[in-house]
């Protein structure tokens, strides 16, 4: 089984779609083994995001991610990097194809509903910066 980092993000939070992208996990098969609403500080955030840290765009970056608590999950299922990756659709809510989640509840490249490791590798190492082991179960 294969585990993933989901953070639902402020638009998600703000606009109380955070119910409406749970369900439709679950309804996918996906199994929760973490969740957890944080407010993410700006070091965490500089380390989570360090792949685009230096790039011009990325103090609004903070700024939004960091503008309210967000909701940390971690997911597991079979292939499941990729099937969230499916479900949310691309970064850009504006491209996104007809019926996923961005598509329908995001609103550009940033305000897109929710965060997900683009990996198995990088879902490793974000769940772990995310969570500690006592705060994932399984059942």
């Amino acid at each position: 089984m294969q585990r993933s980092l989901i953070l639902l993000k402020p638009d998600a939070v703000t606009k109380k779609l955070c119910g409406k992208v749970i369900a439709r996990f679950e309804e996918a098969g996906l199994v929760i083994r973490g969740v957890k609403m944080i407010h993410l500080q700006p070091a965490l955030l500089r380390e989570h995001y360090a792949h685009i840290a230096d790039k011009p765009f990325y103090p609004e970056v903070e700024k939004f991610m960091g503008s309210t608590p967000v909701i940390a999950l971690v997911l597991e299922g079979d292939d499941v990097v990729a099937k969230v990756r499916d479900m949310l659709g691309v970064t850009d809510s504006r491209k996104a194809a007809p019926g996923t989640i961005r598509s329908e509840l995001g609103v550009d490249q940033m305000v897109n509903v929710a965060h997900a490791s683009d990996s198995p590798e990088t879902a490793e190492k974000e769940v772990k910066r995310f969570f500690r082991k006592e705060e994932l179960f399984d059942y």
